[in-house]
């Protein structure tokens, strides 16, 4: 089979495809031929900072496929299903970009009929962005249609993978949906994605035009930028509301008015997905497939998330066009679709 590899850290260039054996699946693990990988940012950053503590790592998390072959402990009935793969390559070398990946069972979730592109696009981000919209103490913990009715959700960046996935997720489970963008072209986009409302913070006082929204607040606030964006959060959250970081693009600290977030009984959370507790991550996932069965989620440019496609002997170019910041997804293809 055709992977690819990097056994140091590095820039892009350090991505190489090579020829490796088909593995077989352990105990409790499956082999996912994998039709589509999907870039996300922690893929680049961590092969840029991290040496593969195996000698070796195929890179990315995020995947779709299908199950070629199951391990002993496994249900041999889920052999030929098709999957989306998530966390595949966290603390373990075996990630997505390659033809064949192997994973513990419970790290493929059915795809049905949906179109691999979705599958491969929805680990990291929508995972990310469930957590988001669920972690807060007046939101409910799971979503589904009318799970977020009556509420306001800001998402900060509503062009990015993530805030793409927390508006399709919050706009599924009926919530008002207020975003911010940075300019008209990412507002066509977040649109797109079926925000309610768009702010350009370039040209618009997003305070001013949020409370015009929401007088008394919004409940939950997704946030990549809170140290830029703080001081604007803390004039937005409605009593005992949620603000939700996840990245920390602007800078790496970030200065919370103390006082002003007190009277509000306000929370800051902040969110890793990697590291977020097992039950939260198993109804997120639930949740997931639930709204893919149902048609909630998208991606393209119809659902707000331009795709950009590269084959395997690409990938240093798909690492590259992430890490430089792409508007919309990135994905790598195999010939083993």
């Amino acid at each position: 089979m055709k992977a690819v590899v990097y056994e140091r850290a590095g820039a892009p260039s350090v991505l190489q495809v090579v020829d490796r054996p088909v593995p077989e699946p352990g105990p409790g693990e499956v082999l996912v031929r994998v039709a589509v990988s999907g870039v996300n940012p922690t893929d680049w950053k961590s092969r840029q900072s991290t040496t593969p503590r195996d000698g070796w790592q195929i890179p990315n998390q995020d995947g779709a496929g299908v199950i070629e072959a199951v391990g002993t402990g496994v249900d041999e009935s889920l052999t030929g299903e098709r999957v989306w793969v998530w966390e595949a390559a966290w603390r373990r070398p075996w990630g997505t970009a390659s033809e064949y990946t192997v994973v513990p069972v419970r790290q493929v979730v059915l795809l049905g009929a949906a179109p691999f592109d979705l599958g491969a696009s929805l680990g990291i981000p929508f995972l990310t962005a469930h957590r988001c919209l669920t972690v807060g103490e007046t939101v409910p913990d799971q979503l589904h249609p009318g799970a977020l009715a009556e509420r306001t959700v800001l998402v900060q960046g509503g062009a990015g993978a993530v805030g793409n996935a927390a508006i399709q997720l919050a706009r599924w489970a009926e919530a008002t949906v207020v975003t911010t963008v940075s300019s008209p072209e990412k507002a066509q986009l977040a649109a797109a994605a079926g925000a309610s409302h768009v702010v350009n913070y370039r040209e618009q006082d997003v305070v001013a035009e949020v409370r015009k929204i929401a007088p008394d607040g919004v409940d939950v606030i997704v946030e990549v930028a809170a140290a830029r964006n703080a001081a604007v959060d803390a004039q937005l959250l409605a009593p005992s509301g949620t603000v939700a970081v996840y990245a920390d693009d602007g800078g790496d600290e970030v200065t919370i008015p103390i006082r002003a977030m007190m009277v509000p009984n306000a929370r800051w959370q902040f969110v890793l997905i990697y590291t977020t507790p097992w039950f939260a991550k198993a109804r997120a996932i639930d949740n997931l497939a639930a709204a893919v069965a149902q048609g909630g989620v998208h991606v393209g440019a119809d659902a707000g998330l331009p795709l950009h496609y590269y084959p395997l002997d690409r990938a240093a170019e798909a690492h590259q066009a992430v890490q430089d910041s792409v508007v919309g997804k990135v994905l790598i293809t195999t010939s083993a679709q």
